[in-house]
C-alpha cells in the first residue's frame, strides 16, 4: 500500500507519497492558511485528494506537526500554528477524509524517517534530535515511535543542561518558564546569545561557524563551549537510553565538525568504559519530517536486523 506523509508547518504544508520500498512517488506543497483552522483542513484534504489521484490509489495518511496531541483531551497543543491549538484535528481530519489517520510531532517523524530507511536504518534504538530555532527530539524503538504515557518521550530540550559550571547557573530564561534548559544553550539562538555574551559581538550561528573555521579565536572558543555542552546533553541521553545511534538534524545538524568533536568529548560524561553509540547526520535532511509522517503507518514493514546486535 502507498503511504502519504504531510508536514504541517507554520508557513507551508508539504506532502509526499511513498511506495512500499520508500521510493518517492510525488512531492508538492502549499501555503499554510494563516490563522484559519477550517481552511487548513481543506488544504490538507485537497492535497491528499490530488496526490491519490496522481498515484492512482488510496494511501495511508500520516501527519507531522510541531504540536502534540494532549493525552488528557485529544486536542492539539504547543503548535506554532496557533489556530490549531485546542482543536480536535485528528477527529476533524478523519471526518473530512472518511478514514483513520495518524499524527505525531515533527521530531518523532524525523527520528522515524532516519530509523526506517535513513542514517540509522536497522538500529534498534534511535534518538533523533532537531536543533534549529528550538531543540526537540524523538525516540524510535524497533522501528516504532516511543510516545510514553504522557506523550512527551524525547522532550530533551526542556531538561536542564547537565553538569553546569559556575558560569552556567542559573542559566538563560526559557519560554517554558524555567532557566538553564538545554534549548537555551544548544539552539541556534542559544549559540548566538552565548557568543554575544562572551564577546559583545552579535553574530548569527552561521557566521560563528564560518569565522571559527577561518581561524577567529573568539568564534572558535564559542564553538568549543557549544560542543562541550552538546556532549554533556547527549551523554545524559546515552546514560539513560543507551541508543544505537543519535541522528542530528535541523540547522545546527549541518555543522560538520560536531560529528567528530562531540563523540570525543562525551566519553568523559558517559558512565561506561566503552561507547558504541554513533552520532550521524541525517540521510534525508530536511525531507525526513515529511517522510517520517508517511512511515507512521509502518506496522507491516519488515524489521531489518541490527547488524551490531548479531555481534554481541
Amino acid at each position: 500500500m502507498h503511504r502519504i506523509g504531510i508536514d504541517l508547518g507554520g508557513t507551508k504544508i508539504e506532502i509526499v507519497a511513498l511506495d512500499r520500498s520508500g521510493n518517492e512517488l510525488l512531492r508538492t506543497r502549499a501555503d499554510t492558511p494563516q490563522g484559519d483552522y477550517a481552511a487548513t483542513l481543506e488544504v490538507i484534504a485537497r492535497l491528499i485528494s490530488d496526490a491519490e489521484a496522481r498515484i492512482g490509489s488510496p494511501a495511508s495518511i500520516g501527519i507531522g506537526t510541531p504540536g502534540a496531541l494532549s493525552r488528557a483531551t485529544g486536542l492539539l497543543k504547543n503548535s506554532n500554528s496557533i489556530c490549531l491549538n485546542g482543536r480536535p484535528i485528528v477527529a476533524d481530519l478523519e471526518r473530512h477524509l472518511g478514514r483513520p489517520i495518524r499524527i505525531s510531532n515533527d521530531a518523532n517523524c524525523f527520528a522515524l524517517s532516519e530509523a526506517t530507511d535513513g542514517a540509522a536504518q536497522g538500529m534498534d534504538v534511535v534518538f533523533g534530535v532537531i536543533i534549529g530555532t528550538g531543540t526537540g527530539a524523538g525516540i524510535v524503538v524497533n522501528g516504532h515511535v516511543l510516545d510514553g504515557p504522557n506523550g512527551i518521550a524525547g522532550e530533551w530540550g526542556h531538561n536542564p543542561l547537565p553538569w553546569p559550571n559556575a558560569t552556567e547557573t542559573p542559566g538563560p530564561a526559557c519560554y517554558c518558564g524555567k532557566h538553564g534548559c538545554i534549548e537555551t544553550y544548544l539552539s541556534g539562538p542559544g549559540l548566538t546569545r552565548d557568543h554575544t555574551q562572551a564577546t559583545g559581538i552579535a553574530l548569527n550561528s552561521h557566521e560563528i561557524v564560518q569565522r571559527a573555521g577561518a581561524g577567529d579565536a573568539s568564534c572558535e572558543a564559542t564553538m568549543r563551549r557549544y560542543e562541550d555542552r552538546l556532549a554533556r546533553g547527549l551523554a545524559h541521553v546515552i546514560n539513560i537510553l543507551d541508543p544505537d545511534a543519535i541522528v542530528l538534524g535541523g540547522g545546527m545538524g549541518n555543522i560538520a565538525r560536531l560529528y567528530g568533536n562531540v563523540p570525543k568529548l562525551w566519553h568523559q560524561y558517559v558512565f561506561s568504559d566503552r561507547i558504541d553509540t554513533r552520532l550521524v547526520p541525517p540521510k534525508h535532511g530536511d525531507s525526513s519530517g515529511v517522510r517520517g509522517a508517511a512511515w507512521l503507518w509502518n506496522d507491516t514493514i519488515p524489521q531489518v536486523v541490527n547488524p551490531r546486535a548479531e555481534k554481541k
